[in-house]
């Protein structure tokens, strides 16, 4: 069995919060809408409030995107302009595209693992949109080091359902034995993981790990918990490392 490493993107590998800080700036200051910092941080924990609205099957995707931009422009005093959320959305979708920002030291990492860890394989596994999620990995260079990247739009399935891992193992001819789950998300990426019965790690860069996360580590069955790309990456050689002994058993 080869290592395969199912990573999420967005605050794992990719900084999605500075790619929609700068695309927010950049359509706001086009369509005249009265943009600040505090429109923007009333906007991410809103737009974050919808999303796990999304993954309980609340509302649908389309609401989603209407319901965060419609919001969005009343924050900007700009219902008198006549905008369509749906249309400022797909803008902002395609501005994003055109604006990845990496975490730092992400680029290095996967670098590091494809160098190093022998017959690995690295997939992608994001929920959002496929323009938004393809655009961002190829602006940074990111996809010189991907075998595969999964995005939910494009599946018609969304972490944490179970379905979803099933149609990726599938697709990539992975049994689950061989991959690891990385991602910054309970209610996602852990969760998704506890689902299929994969390893994960929760990577949680800006928390960092200690003892009053063992709830939440024994809810959601993980396995690991790294705090920077130096411990994740330890994890990942010594869990590879276990991968390969079984494969010679």
């Amino acid at each position: 069995m080869n290592p395969i490493f199912l990573f999420d993107l967005d605050q794992t590998l990719l900084n999605f919060h500075a790619s929609e800080e700068k695309a927010l700036e950049i359509i706001s200051k086009k369509y005249g809408l009265a943009y600040t910092k505090d429109t923007y941080s009333h906007f991410k924990d809103y737009n974050k409030s919808l999303w796990l609205e999304l993954e309980k099957g609340i509302i649908s995707r389309t609401d989603l995107f209407r319901l965060r931009f419609t919001d969005f422009i009343a924050q900007c005093k700009g219902e008198s302009l006549g905008l369509d959320p749906l249309a400022i959305n797909n803008e902002f979708i395609a501005t994003m595209a055109e604006n990845g920002v990496l975490m730092d030291g992400a680029l290095e990492f996967v670098s590091k693992l494809k160098s190093t860890i022998s017959g690995c394989r690295i997939y992608i596994i994001s929920n959002g949109a496929t323009v938004n999620a393809k655009g961002r990995i190829n602006s940074t260079g990111l996809n010189a080091f991907l075998d595969g990247i999964f995005v939910s739009e494009e599946m018609g399935l969304a972490k944490p359902a179970k379905e979803f891992f099933d149609r990726v193992l599938s697709s990539i001819g992975a049994k689950k034995e061989e991959c690891i789950v990385i991602g910054d998300s309970l209610t996602s990426d852990m969760a998704g993981a506890k689902n299929a019965s994969i390893d994960s790690v929760w990577f949680m860069p800006q928390a960092g790990c200690n003892s009053s996360i063992e709830n939440e580590m024994t809810q959601y069955d993980i396995n690991y918990c790294a705090n920077s790309f130096d411990e994740l990456y330890k994890i990942l050689k010594n869990w590879a490392e276990q991968i390969s002994k079984r494969r010679q058993n």
